[in-house]
């Protein structure tokens, strides 16, 4: 399945990087541990980096219930681009001009809500939670009491009007520059977790889903 391509989403510049597929996006989305998300206020852009979690195809982002744009959406909507992107590598070229990044990237279109149900907005943070801990942290730690619940902002975005970018791979120097002495290939990144570092006064042991799977 494919996102349609709408004037949004058309590529201006290398458009061999771009794609439109729904379980890309979903996978990009599910791995980038925040999100940025931009909004207009005043006339004014504003730019909100968040943590977000995606429930099927709508992907929902924490929030402040004092902040305007929030306020905004509870009526009427609220017009975003939300944008994440994963950083791979850096790209050494021989060449200046042609250094670059190896990275995933998706950007989404559309009008956010507030989400004022109970049910909906418990669901949401104990997936967020969840996806921040690890799976089975929402378990492991007290469920959120009314009170916090109605302090604790959630915006709803559907996702219909999404666009992937990505580059892979190592640089692409000029022929005229391959005989050049100079190093040039790729420096690996990722994201890795450290080690667990218990709160004071905390005396249970770490949890499994904290404890790492294989070595970095």
């Amino acid at each position: 399945m494919t996102y349609p391509v709408t004037r949004r989403t058309t590529a201006t510049r290398h458009r061999e990087r771009i794609d439109y597929q729904v379980a890309t996006a979903h996978a990009i989305l599910d791995e980038s541990p925040y999100c940025h998300l931009g909004f207009v206020v005043d006339g004014e852009p504003r730019v909100l980096p968040t943590l977000h979690v995606r429930i099927d195809d709508t992907v929902y982002v924490h929030g402040s219930t004092g902040s305007r744009p929030l306020v905004a959406a509870r009526t009427t909507g609220l017009p975003v681009c939300l944008a994440v992107t994963l950083l791979d590598g850096f790209v050494l070229a021989r060449s200046q001009a042609h250094h670059s990044v190896n990275y995933r990237s998706v950007v989404a279109h559309g009008v956010a809500r507030l989400v004022t149900d109970e049910a909906e907005k418990r669901r949401v943070l104990t997936a967020l939670v969840d996806k921040i801990g690890g799976a089975g942290r929402a378990a492991d730690t007290r469920a959120p009491s009314r009170r916090e619940l109605a302090e604790t902002a959630v915006l709803a975005l559907p996702l219909g009007e999404v666009s992937v970018k990505s580059r892979a791979g190592g640089p692409r120097d000029d022929e005229a520059d391959l005989t050049l002495a100079h190093w040039a290939g790729v420096v690996p990144l990722r994201t890795v977790a450290g080690p667990p570092q218990p709160a004071p006064g905390v005396t249970a042991p770490i949890p499994d889903y904290l404890r790492p799977t294989h070595s970095p």
